[in-house]
């Protein structure tokens, strides 16, 4: 890390250690906040571990909802960090799910997109991948939205400690390869685990950089 990267870093630990509380959830876009504060979404497969991994950034053990059973976001869940407010964390509906009614996923799937498409002050997109999987189709169809929305994204594995080292290289070079054809992608992948604290630090400090922007 430079010594500018370090600094940021710090600045975003206290960020995160600070002040960090659910704000609203929005089952509709008329239910959405005042666009006053940068963004920062949050997307990925169900189960991808995504509540999981806000939990371990914000190192609160329950400020999104964890659940055995995929798909319980069904809303947009907004979270205010800093004190005074300094951005929002948008925990967005998890996709790929199998067991959800056909009616239901297609209402999620339009709330999802309206929003990509309207919403301002929505500086990144975190694509949340899991290490044990690689890229599935309903992150390439994800990916394709933000790029046709212009909307900029990172892309981040999560659950990084449950496969082998040499399989989590492989699978990093893999998604990191398949993201640079991609027009919006942020050209690096971030490896994480938010069970063994792998790569919280530097993703924290990627968010206040974009933030910022």
């Amino acid at each position: 890390m430079t010594e500018e990267e370090q600094q940021l870093a710090k600045e975003a630990s206290r960020l995160f250690s600070g002040r960090v509380e659910f704000l609203l959830s929005a089952p509709q876009l008329k239910f959405i906040p005042d666009p006053d504060f940068p963004e920062v979404a949050f997307c990925g497969r169900s189960n991808v571990g995504k509540s999981s991994l806000i939990n371990a950034l914000t190192g609160r053990k329950s400020i999104a909802r964890t659940s055995v059973t995929p798909g319980r976001t069904q809303e947009l869940n907004f979270f205010e960090v800093g004190d005074p407010t300094q951005f929002r964390i948008v925990d967005m509906p998890g996709y790929g799910f199998a067991k959800a009614p056909l009616k239901i996923v297609e209402k999620w799937r339009k709330l999802v997109r309206t929003f990509l498409r309207g919403r301002v002050p929505l500086r990144r997109t975190m694509v949340l991948i899991d290490s044990r999987h690689g890229l599935k189709d309903s992150d390439r169809e994800m990916m394709t939205m933000l790029d046709e929305a212009a909307v900029g994204y990172r892309l981040v594995l999560t659950k990084a400690d449950k496969i082998k080292a040499s399989e989590l290289e492989k699978v990093a070079a893999d998604v990191l390869a398949e993201g640079r054809k991609h027009q919006a992608a942020y050209p690096h992948v971030h490896v994480t685990s938010a069970e063994k604290g792998m790569g919280l630090e530097e993703l924290r400090a990627a968010i206040l950089f974009d933030v910022r922007q």
